[in-house]
């Protein structure tokens, strides 16, 4: 079972990623910041994680940034509800970019599809 962290400003939003993502089976953990976000880090391994670019105080692109230099062997997608970011430089680097809608079904195929690739690196050495 893989292990998801998914960071988000809005309650509704982790709860509903939460419970659509642990029905596809993967154990998630949800964070409503980037502290909240590196507190969990610190207290286990991720996966993959699913980040939203705009949070309260916060960009997500800070923490982005923070993972890519100190867990660069853990895949990160950006989801936000607008997709000007897509075309930020930083948002490159990315694994996947996902514009919000309430149809998760494009989330899922993004989680599945880096994992997958994630999972051949691994199995390739790399």
């Amino acid at each position: 079972m893989s292990r998801l962290l998914v960071v988000d400003d809005e309650a509704n939003i982790r709860l509903l990623y939460a419970e659509e993502l642990a029905d596809e089976g993967y154990e998630v953990v949800t964070a409503a910041g980037t502290a909240e976000a590196v507190e969990k880090l610190q207290e286990g391994a991720f996966d993959l994680a699913v980040l939203d670019i705009k949070l309260k105080n916060e960009s997500g692109i800070d923490l982005l940034q923070k993972l890519v230099k100190e867990r660069h062997d853990m895949p990160v997608i950006l989801c936000s509800a607008f997709s000007c970011y897509k075309d930020d430089f930083s948002a490159w680097l990315a694994d996947g970019y996902v514009v919000k809608s309430g149809d998760l079904s494009e989330l899922k195929q993004e989680i599945a599809r880096v994992l997958a690739k994630k999972a051949q690196r691994q199995k390739a050495g790399l």
